[in-house]
């Protein structure tokens, strides 16, 4: 709670800083397709997710602005296995959730009329990590399922640092449209042997939004 408290506290400040320059708000939400890479991810799959938050724009010169964001963004991976076991048919699906608080600061160059390229970085806060589990046994003319949901907080960092990169197009209206692909920096895995085993969040991001100014 420290954390987020201080994370929030950042970028109101940063914010307010910048509130006397030409800068428009506004918002967006759209779509995650979320992994994860790095060690024995092999038989992972991407997970469809969403994001959404408040945005601004802080424009330099006519080419160039810079947007900070502070974004709601559920990320993680699944993973799904079948195999027989003592006559039985078993299939394993694991759905493993990070949902973050991010903050990305791009930086934006406008290459033509609406349309630009982005890259920055990009901080995140973790508020919530947990695995859901289903597990189907079928076999003998029985079958029988299972969930359960797993705690992952204690075993995944609390701050995530990436960084974005992509491309938008906003309309004179204030209407925008963006994609952006966030590739992890930091081993997300805590607890003991984290260090020898790691894995980054990635994460491909399609936005719809909108400037109130």
């Amino acid at each position: 709670m420290k954390k987020l408290m201080l994370f929030a506290a950042l970028a109101v400040g940063y914010l307010s800083a910048i509130n006397a320059q030409d800068i428009s708000f506004g918002a967006k939400a759209g779509l995650n397709l979320a992994s994860v890479s790095g060690d024995d991810t092999s038989g992972l799959d991407s997970r469809l997710s969403f994001h959404l938050g408040a945005v601004a724009e802080l424009e330099i010169s006519e080419k160039f602005s810079i947007q900070p964001e502070l974004l709601y963004s559920s990320q993680g991976a699944k993973y799904e296995d079948s195999y027989t076991d003592f006559g039985f048919n078993i299939t394993e699906k694991v759905v493993a959730k990070y949902d973050y608080l991010n903050l990305p600061i791009m930086a934006k160059y406008y290459i033509a009329e609406g349309f630009s390229i982005e890259a920055g970085p990009q901080i995140g806060v973790l508020l919530k990590a947990e695995a859901d589990i289903d597990v189907t046994v079928s076999g003998q003319g029985v079958t029988q399922s299972e969930s359960a949901t797993e705690n992952l907080n204690e075993f995944t960092k609390g701050i995530d640092f990436g960084l974005n990169f992509g491309f938008g197009y906003k309309l004179d209206n204030g209407l925008n449209f963006a994609a952006r692909y966030n590739l992890g920096l930091s081993n997300i895995n805590d607890g003991e042997g984290s260090d020898e085993f790691k894995n980054q969040n990635a994460v491909f991001q399609i936005s719809l939004g909108y400037f109130f100014k």
